[in-house]
């Protein structure tokens, strides 16, 4: 059976067998590869990964909770096999019908089979802007950073490309086939492309898709806050959201927005210029309407002295609480804070607070024995596990060593964390305790797996490692 490679060039999609081996010992398929364009094989594992679920977005929901309650616990935890792609993974990989999805900094999606790491299809989006080409930054090459989003109901992935001009395009991608659907250009009116990096994940709530802006590392030029939306439909007009601010207010969390019942969407946003006077709303938690009207907000009473420190609180995105009433949000001042969805409570109106967790990235969050919440940051300090109560309190839990700060996912009593030097990290949810790790490789510091059934699947610098949990 030939493994496909598929790109566009010019708008024009092609296919081409590319190459497939394959060597049989002992019955089973031992390996077969595909060469990538780098020249390294996806090798496949002996036996095949036992898949669950499909996960179709950052951390598996538009909540952003990033768990399974029924998947298994380590026993022997091992690489089940490794795809070295065309660029680094910043984004997160999604999994639909057992194709593994990943975007990478060279300006491709590849469908990977989850279960083996065979190559099913390649598609070259876009070539990426070299750093040379950007005012400031620290990707270089510069290509998909944010992560996908799968529509089940049109079969589509989209994803967000960056290519030389500097512009952004949000490409609707045949999952089955790899074909490119559809592309248009999502810079809002007004904006400079090249000062805006899109980094969050991309949302899918209610027939939209929204994409989220930042800037640049370096802070550079006169970007801001945004996000885009555009109809799953792909031929409705785009609506846009910029925080009112003269500048900065990035919305560039990893973990990108998150949604609510009903479609509204729920963003963090980073420091602005301003550092005193009236609130810009930058360095909050904002309430959006489905066309991304600004409804509600919440910001720290000292939003004005971190803005000052470039402590914004839009460093880690938005994680909804099990019933939908509550919004945790942490980021670069250090301050844990707990909101009311339906009153977020403008300036200094959180439930609760407390401190110190200096976060970046994305957490994960599970329901609380007996009510409530158990949420689980990425802080610089070591991961932390905070318990928030039916009483709208919070608690500090366990905290990881200092080395364990990635984005985590919970499956079932085990979280997840991937490090920076490339060690997965699995820790007893309940007590902090290691029960396993694993050299996956290296990664970014924004790096969290995808889940499905048995089975991780680590963003690297060179690829996608996939890590059966239970050997």
């Amino acid at each position: 059976m030939p493994c496909w490679r598929s790109w566009v060039r010019d708008g024009v999609h092609a296919q081409r067998p590319v190459r497939a081996l394959a060597a049989v010992l002992v019955g089973l398929v031992a390996m077969a590869a595909c060469a990538s364009p780098g020249g390294q094989p996806a090798a496949v594992a002996a036996a095949p990964l036992p898949l669950g679920a499909d996960w179709t977005t950052y951390h598996g929901d538009a909540t952003r909770a990033g768990y399974v309650p029924d998947g298994p616990d380590p026993a022997a935890p091992a690489v089940a096999w490794r795809a070295d792609l065309d660029g680094a993974v910043y984004a997160s990989p999604i999994v639909v019908g057992g194709l593994l999805v990943a975007a990478t900094e060279g300006g491709s999606l590849y469908g990977l089979d989850a279960a083996t790491g065979a190559v099913r299809w390649r598609t070259h989006l876009a070539d990426p802007v070299p750093g040379s080409d950007l005012p400031c930054g620290n990707i270089d090459p510069l290509g998909i950073t944010g992560t996908p989003v799968y529509d089940p109901g049109s079969g589509q992935v989209f994803a967000v490309a960056a290519r030389p001009g500097v512009e952004h395009i949000l490409f609707a991608v045949d999952a089955r086939s790899g074909q490119v659907r559809t592309q248009r250009r999502v810079d809002a009116p007004g904006s400079e492309p090249a000062t805006h990096l899109q980094r969050g994940a991309l949302l899918l709530a209610d027939g939209m898709v929204y994409i989220p802006y930042g800037g640049n590392s370096g802070d550079c030029g006169q970007y801001l806050g945004r996000v885009v939306g555009v109809p799953v439909a792909g031929d409705g007009p785009e609506v846009d959201f910029a925080v009112p601010t003269t500048r900065e207010g990035g919305i560039w969390a990893a973990s990108g927005p998150a949604a609510l019942p009903g479609g509204d969407v729920l963003v963090t946003t980073g420091n602005g210029e301003a550092v005193g006077g009236v609130w810009d709303h930058s360095d909050s938690i904002l309430r959006l309407s489905p066309q991304l009207r600004l409804l509600d907000g919440f910001a720290p009473s000292g939003w004005a002295q971190e803005n000052s420190v470039d402590a914004d609180l839009g460093s880690t995105g938005p994680v909804v609480l099990p019933g939908a009433h509550r919004v945790l949000a942490a980021g670069k001042g250090g301050g844990v804070y707990l909101a009311d969805v339906d009153a977020l409570g403008g300036v200094g109106g959180e439930r609760d607070r407390l401190e110190p967790c200096h976060s970046y990235g994305g957490a994960a969050t599970t329901p609380g024995p007996g009510g409530g919440a158990v949420v689980f940051l990425p802080c610089m300090e070591g991961l932390l596990q905070v318990r928030v109560g039916t009483d709208d309190r919070m608690a500090r839990g366990w905290q990881a060593g200092a080395a364990v700060t990635g984005s985590p996912v919970v499956v079932g009593t085990t979280v997840w964390s991937v490090q920076q030097d490339g060690t997965l990290d699995a820790l007893d949810a309940a007590t902090g305790q290691v029960r396993a790790t694993l050299p996956v490789g290296a990664a970014t510091r924004f790096a969290t797996p995808a889940v499905s059934g048995g089975a991780l699947f680590v963003p690297t610098l060179a690829g996608i490692t996939a890590v059966a949990i239970r050997r």
